[in-house]
């Protein structure tokens, strides 16, 4: 069962509503943070945390007057100490200490802190029945099947911050389960939409970090440049509605005005539209039940003209396809396919393969942990980060050879 309701009941908020911002000098951070911002009679912070950024979580902790902030490097507590004299924030640092920001008792938790190390807090939160926004996609792409069960045994509710996710959330609000036929993930195409297949396979990273669209990240636009993104949003909605991969489409729309959309048995197809801003879906989760005014620019369709839409082309991006294949497999396959990834996308960036091998990694990662029986149910986190550490080692190992074939 998922966590995630087909039908929003209506219920009304009421008071203020104390919110956790886990990874709050990120990019989502900074999005989220900007909403608090704009409605602080609305929000009351609870806790923050940050990776390494000591002077920047410091500083949004006397803002917003938190009760609690954590930074996950445990060598610079005293740092953090310092950065917070002369206040009453208490704080903390390593993996527990982020762990306690999610199992303090805010109404409303945003889990974007990245990777592996996000699962543990994002279950924290979940566990205590606290609704989730949820922008860490480790938790679904590597744990989704007991993520979701703990989330429905603790009574908390999942709101996906991902555009594309919450695009669809608020699709299905349309109708009930069994009148589903599939949802349809919309992907940009990202800046090799038109590109031959050669020059894909050449591409530097100043040409992949060039997205069209949306500002982010640098692993996570080099994601979309290659389609693993949309493969990975794929796994996550899956595991969000419960869903099988035959219910589950993608579509290319560069535009990127239409994030999501729902088809229904009566063939009624309901979509969602906004401006590429990602504070559109963290607004609409910072609200739930009810809507909150927004930051982002007001969609301006007779300016945009036109929309438009291409099937995806899986010979010239075949990390999308993989990620269907890895969906398929089960057992621990997606967490490889997420692992040996964020591998390839590493060496990328190090120059150690070309953008092309990206995928051939992961495929040839993939294979070799299911050729080796490797494939077993994930029952808790630690099995899901058990996965993760080895796949990575196995990618790590399997990467001079993939760069070889490829020079």
């Amino acid at each position: 069962m998922s966590a995630v309701p087909l039908r929003n009941a209506r219920v009304a908020a009421s008071g203020v509503r104390s919110v956790s911002v886990l990874g709050a000098t990120g990019s989502i951070g900074d999005s989220t943070m900007d909403l608090l911002r704009a409605s602080p009679e609305r929000y009351q912070v609870e806790a923050l945390t940050a990776n390494t950024n000591v002077a920047g979580l410091a500083k949004l902790a006397k803002e917003f007057n938190a009760r609690f902030v954590a930074v996950a490097d445990p060598a610079r507590l005293s740092e953090l100490r310092a950065a917070l004299a002369g206040t009453d924030i208490a704080c903390g640092a390593g993996e527990g200490a982020i762990v306690e920001a999610a199992e303090r008792p805010a109404d409303w938790v945003m889990a974007a802190v990245a990777g592996a190390a996000g699962l543990k807090p994002a279950l924290a939160a979940v566990d205590r029945g606290a609704h989730v926004a949820l922008a860490n996609k480790e938790c679904l792409v590597c744990a989704g099947e007991f993520f979701m069960d703990r989330a429905a045994k603790a009574g908390a509710t999942i709101l996906p911050a991902d555009s594309e996710h919450n695009a669809l959330f608020q699709a299905l609000a349309s109708g009930n389960r069994d009148e589903l036929t599939k949802v349809i993930i919309t992907a940009s195409g990202g800046p090799f939409r038109t590109w031959a297949a050669a020059d894909i396979e050449q591409a530097t990273l100043a040409q992949a970090l060039k997205h069209p669209n949306w500002s982010m990240g640098q692993k996570i636009t080099i994601d979309s440049a290659s389609m693993m993104n949309k493969g990975l949003e794929v796994i996550e909605a899956s595991w969000l509605f419960a869903l099988s991969p035959d219910e589950i489409d993608v579509v290319v729309h560069p535009q990127s005005i239409i994030h999501g959309m729902v088809e229904f048995s009566d063939r009624s197809v309901v979509a969602q539209l906004g401006s590429p801003d990602m504070r559109t879906p963290i607004a609409h989760c910072l609200g739930w039940p009810d809507r909150i005014v927004g930051r982002a620019a007001p969609l301006d369709l007779a300016k945009i003209g036109t929309l438009t839409f291409e099937a995806p082309d899986y010979a010239r991006f075949p990390g999308l396809k993989l990620a269907y294949d890895a969906l398929r497999a089960g057992n621990g396959a997606t967490t490889v396919y997420n692992a040996a990834n964020e591998i390839a996308v590493a060496a990328f960036i190090a120059q150690r393969i070309r953008f092309g091998a990206i995928a051939r990694l992961v495929e040839e990662t993939m294979n070799s942990w299911i050729r080796a029986g490797n494939l077993a149910p994930l029952s808790c986190a630690d099995d899901a980060i058990a996965v993760d550490h080895n796949a990575r080692d196995m990618a790590a190992a399997l990467l001079p050879q993939i760069a070889a074939k490829a020079s």
